[in-house]
């Protein structure tokens, strides 16, 4: 009998892909040469497939480390393993050097070669061993058997679904349209969760029946039967300790920083940064011109909107650092110009329009020829940088008495560009804050509030989508889920732990990150998400953190004298991008086209005369809450989706892929 193996290579960013099925049928290459084709832009450097009668896996490459080689899929010698990885593992080298001494031998430098020999030596367990951001498979032949992993915090995605008894699996959900007869069809329970925590829950992913690998978890496809295993999770728990002395803290945590940088400016291509004019990029800015003094390319973003704009402070850390220095103005026609390219990428609603200007960045970063960004992320919710953790506590501290006239005023110290609440008094502060205030015991108080006004979107849903998701609370069973993991945490420990693995890793790393920046071939790397410092961090006593009400402590005594002392001294600025006062300003229709009596009646999400209320109300008002902006954007965005990814989409054709990166060379490798 022939075993037909292919593997193929040619010129088209990084993005996997495959299915594996008993009985692959003959049009089995057509279909995963769409599947590639649709992510292609994550890897316009090389392409490859591997596919023999029961595994099909693929892989589109953005070549960052080993350029002459290291080509995918990758097998081991014998060939009885294939990977398809999409990421980086910056402590490759080290972990190759433990491999010779076992005795494997390595054809490449790079790491994925690395991360194949190593799940060869260890098994799962070499998941623990790993240093970076990552999403792969591994086929094993001899098993008959899938591996699919992801980094802890899922900062590379990886999305899976079933079909009869086959497994089919992308960097992407695009790409898992591509494969025959998969349902396309955005999920009510799913539009919940987002409208709730502005993503959805792990493994969900805002369509029925596509999942997502969660953060810190691997999964096993053998005999048609899916195992899915958590590998790793962050812990705050008091047991862990801390010495408790700042100046100990700080010289660790300085050490550390510095590894991870070091670790992250790893690669045979220029690695640029990122630079906000606020304390995280900066910081991270300082650390890589300390390592390597040579130039430095910085990257940001500006707003025609001065409102939102922070020119002013980028150009002071550019100066200080004297980096070749990019910026890009984003102006509020960009917002609809870019809107449904955006959401193409997302591929979930968004309730905000800061990726949209992150796009934009990324193209810029791209269009200078990097390919690789170090970006600040991450260091909000590991040092307790977000008004949300500060809420809280002045949440708390006004539970103690909930009938005070005074503690309600220390809330419009964190909010000073909402000008409703500037403007608020007492009664009005206790009806925007008060919400469930005295609900302390609450594993989720933090964000209860937050969760309770992003769900008035939820008011605009028309009656078949309510009566369907009627039974389901996605808030109750979230915290149901976890209150025996953080019952003996903090009430800061549970915020950060609650914005870690929910809103930093769904929407943050995605929308915000992989997604916008990969759109443009952009690879981002984060210095703050290295595991051994959210490990650290998190044993880190609260006072380091937040301090009375100072945000990251720990990271301003560090970082004083080393950056612009007026970076050090600013209030936090929360990053933000207009979104009514743009998109109602659009002379093309967009808004009206998009959300238009008939086109919601069609699509039976929204209830249109909820809508149209709401778009009249915007109109005529001087002043949008933010409730009102989350809605609009949660509900122009469902439609885009909706219109992308069901009405509109359809499978690429033979004229479509010849215009992409299948249709070329290919080298075929044909065994008995």
């Amino acid at each position: 009998m022939w075993k037909l193996n292919l593997i193929y290579y040619y010129f088209s960013m990084c993005g996997i892909a495959g299915f594996v099925n008993p009985d692959v049928s003959e049009s089995s290459e057509l279909i995963l040469n769409r599947m590639l084709t649709r992510i292609q832009h994550r890897g316009p450097d090389e392409c490859g497939l591997y596919l023999n009668k029961q595994a099909c896996i693929g892989n589109v490459r953005l070549s960052i480390v080993d350029l002459a080689s290291g080509q995918q899929p990758l097998s081991t010698e014998d060939e009885s393993m294939w990977i398809a990885y999409n990421g980086e593992v910056y402590n490759h080298p080290e972990l190759k050097e433990d491999l010779v001494r076992k005795g494997h031998r390595f054809r490449t430098n790079c790491d994925t070669e690395v991360v194949l020999h190593l799940y060869q030596e260890y098994g799962a367990k070499c998941l623990l061993m790993l240093n970076g951001q990552f999403a792969f498979s591994i086929w094993d032949e001899r098993k008959k058997e899938l591996f699919l992993a992801r980094d802890r915090m899922g900062i590379r995605p990886l999305f899976y679904t079933f079909k009869n008894k086959t497994i089919v699996f992308g960097s992407e959900v695009k790409s898992i349209f591509e494969y025959p007869g998969i349902e396309r069809q955005l999920s009510y329970k799913s539009l919940k969760e987002v409208f709730s925590f502005w993503t959805t829950l792990t493994p969900n992913s805002a369509f029925k029946d596509i999942y997502e690998i969660p953060p810190g978890h691997f999964g096993i496809f053998k005999d048609g039967k899916f195992n899915l295993k958590r590998y790793w999770s962050l812990s705050f728990s008091k047991q862990n300790g801390s010495s408790g002395n700042l100046g100990e803290s700080i010289e660790e945590f300085s050490s550390l920083f510095e590894d991870s940088i070091s670790l992250r400016m790893r690669a045979d291509v220029p690695v640029a940064a990122y630079l906000s004019g606020g304390l995280d990029s900066s910081s991270t800015t300082a650390f890589i011109k300390k390592l390597f003094p040579q130039a430095l390319n910085t990257f940001s973003i500006g707003f025609e909107d001065k409102d939102f704009d922070e020119t002013m402070y980028q150009k002071e850390v550019a100066d200080y650092f004297d980096t070749n220095h990019r910026s890009v103005s984003f102006k509020n026609d960009d917002v609809t110009d870019l809107f449904e390219k955006v959401i193409w990428h997302t591929e979930i609603p968004v309730l905000r329009s800061a990726p949209f200007p992150m796009y934009r960045l990324s193209k810029l970063v791209r269009d200078s020829g990097i390919k690789v960004v170090v970006s600040g992320e991450g260091a909000d919710e590991a040092l307790g940088g977000y008004n949300i953790f500060k809420e809280v506590l002045i949440r708390h501290f006004w539970a103690r008495i909930p009938q005070s006239k005074i503690r309600p005023l220390l809330l419009k110290k964190l909010y000073p560009y909402i000008p409703q609440l500037q403007n608020a008094n007492v009664s009005l502060l206790r009806l925007f804050f008060g919400y469930q205030l005295e609900n302390t015991r609450s594993p989720i108080y933090s964000h209860l509030l937050r969760w309770n006004n992003s769900g008035k979107i939820m008011n605009h849903l028309s009656q078949e989508v309510k009566d369907s998701i009627d039974g389901y609370n996605p808030i109750a069973s979230y915290a149901e889920s976890i209150i025996s993991e953080i019952s003996d945490y903090s009430p800061l420990a549970k915020a950060q732990f609650i914005e870690s693995n929910v809103f930093l890793s769904g929407y943050l790393l995605s929308s915000q990150g992989d997604r916008v920046a990969m759109a443009n071939s952009v690879e981002g790397r984060y210095p703050f998400l290295d595991h051994r410092m959210l490990e650290f961090c998190a044993r880190l006593p609260d006072k380091f953190k937040l301090n009375g009400m100072d945000e990251k402590y720990l990271l301003k005594q560090l970082m004083k004298g080393k950056i612009p002392d007026s970076v050090v001294k600013r209030p936090k600025q929360a990053y933000r991008a207009p979104i009514a006062s743009a998109l109602l300003a659009d002379k093309n229709g967009f808004v009206d086209n998009t959300l238009d009596y008939s086109q919601l009646k069609e699509t039976a999400f929204f209830n249109p005369k909820s809508v149209q209320l709401l778009l009249k109300r915007l109109k005529n008002s001087s002043q949008v809450s933010e409730v009102d902006n989350m809605a609009l954007m949660g509900l122009l965005s469902t439609q885009v989706v909706h219109n992308k990814f069901v009405r509109d989409f359809h499978h690429l054709t033979q004229s479509e892929l010849r215009r992409g990166v299948v249709m070329n060379r290919k080298q075929v490798k044909i065994n008995k």
